[in-house]
């Protein structure tokens, strides 16, 4: 079977190449499904029930910083090497990760990987449903898992705070490129999170990571991707930050970026739960 041209094993990789690779013995799939509290799906659950053959469950909300009040923040060192471990993950090894909404969360549990250093990861095109809808094997057996040993080297360039932020949003040297749906981000919806303002930071763009997606929930194609931040208005010669509500989503705008060889990119953590929670920080609307 030909690789789609689209697999690499660092980005992005389609349904055909994991069924290709599946029984490598290095391989380890993790399913890093999440879904916003007002959706009332249980992702543990449904992972429980079905997911792909070998498939660890990375739970987003607790392998994270439980010092901060802002959810699912990026896990301490510590924390994501002993939760690897308990996994079963390590060095050496080639990772795939997927989620059940096709391309949401995945996304996500790459950057962190990528933010510990670890290169080796490449999310699902399509995810879970592109793989069920293609007849493929799911189980609801626990993996057997054996400890291996993860070397972790923190790459703290792919990661902004509030402070950077900020002298990025004044300094507009930086692209600021918010993932959030337009309504939100124009300040004409209300956040599902209780207590945030409502706008976007100052200087920042609108991407909805929608729009790097096709309808199938696969990534859309490098040239179109490009071509859709440049329609947002973004100078692909600048540094960027990607930011949305909580940093779920920022990671899809990315993965995009990676995509299209634009390497110079870090995520806002903290996102807009943190930006719109202090009214000191400037808002802009519209």
């Amino acid at each position: 079977m030909t690789p789609a041209p689209q697999d690499d094993p660092k980005t992005l990789v389609s349904t055909d190449w994991l069924a290709q690779h599946i029984k490598d013995p290095d391989l380890r799939i993790i399913d890093a499904s999440w879904h916003m509290p007002a959706t009332g799906r249980d992702a543990k659950a449904e992972y429980d029930s079905a997911h792909i053959p070998g498939a660890r469950f990375f739970d987003i909300d607790e392998i994270s910083d439980h010092r901060s009040d802002l959810p699912h923040m990026a896990p301490p060192v510590e924390k994501f090497i002993s939760r690897m471990r308990a996994m079963g993950i390590g060095d050496g090894h080639q990772v795939v990760v997927y989620d059940s909404t096709g391309l949401f969360s995945a996304a996500r549990v790459w950057w962190t990987f990528r933010l510990m250093g670890k290169m080796d990861i490449a999310v699902l095109d399509g995810g879970l449903p592109k793989w069920q809808a293609e007849g493929r094997d799911i189980e609801d057996m626990p993996p057997v898992v054996r400890d291996r040993h993860i070397t972790v080297q923190r790459q703290s360039g792919l990661v902004k705070d509030v402070t950077q932020v900020a002298q990025a949003s004044k300094l507009a040297e930086t692209e600021i490129i918010d993932a959030r749906a337009a309504a939100r981000f124009k300040g004409e919806a209300a956040e599902p999170r209780a207590g945030l303002r409502s706008g976007h930071i100052p200087n920042s763009k609108n991407l909805p990571f929608g729009n790097l997606l096709n309808g199938d929930g696969t990534m859309k194609a490098p040239d179109v991707i490009k071509a859709a931040f440049e329609a947002a208005d973004v100078d692909l010669s600048k540094p960027v930050i990607t930011t949305c509500g909580s940093g779920v989503t920022a990671a899809i705008l990315s993965l995009g970026l990676e995509r299209i060889g634009h390497k110079n990119h870090a995520l806002y953590d903290g996102s807009w739960s943190e930006w719109g929670m202090f009214d000191d920080l400037p808002i802009a609307k519209g």
